[in-house]
């Protein structure tokens, strides 16, 4: 077990604040499951924009779709690092069992190996 868990948890639930935060920025929620994001469209009015000023928003959303779609999987890792801190299993390697080393949970408190 981790000797320090408190510190791991807070560090975790900063963590998810932050990329939550972030992820206001580029997406909203899905209403029918708040669990996951869609990434925010951006505005488009074919018959008064020109070839190159589409192109552009085309290109901008595909960027935001690329770091919306990274946040929200670093979001469900913390999640899922939270959820082992309250089974008692964080800290834990799931390959092998073995207590994760603490230099490795201060560098990514999420990781699972």
């Amino acid at each position: 077990m981790i000797s320090n868990l408190d510190f791991y948890k807070n560090k975790l639930k900063e963590e998810e604040t932050r990329l939550e935060k972030e992820l206001g920025t580029l997406a909203t929620r899905n209403p029918e499951n708040p669990e996951k994001w869609e990434p925010t469209t951006p505005e488009l009015n074919p018959q008064l924009s020109d070839d190159s000023e589409l192109a552009d928003k085309f290109e901008e959303f595909d960027t935001q779709f690329g770091i919306e779609t990274a946040l929200a999987e670093q979001l469900t890792s913390v999640k899922k690092a939270l959820q082992r801190v309250a089974e008692g299993t964080y800290g834990k390697c799931e390959k092998c069992q073995e207590i994760i080393d603490p230099q490795r949970l201060n560098a990514n408190p999420a990781a699972i190996t």
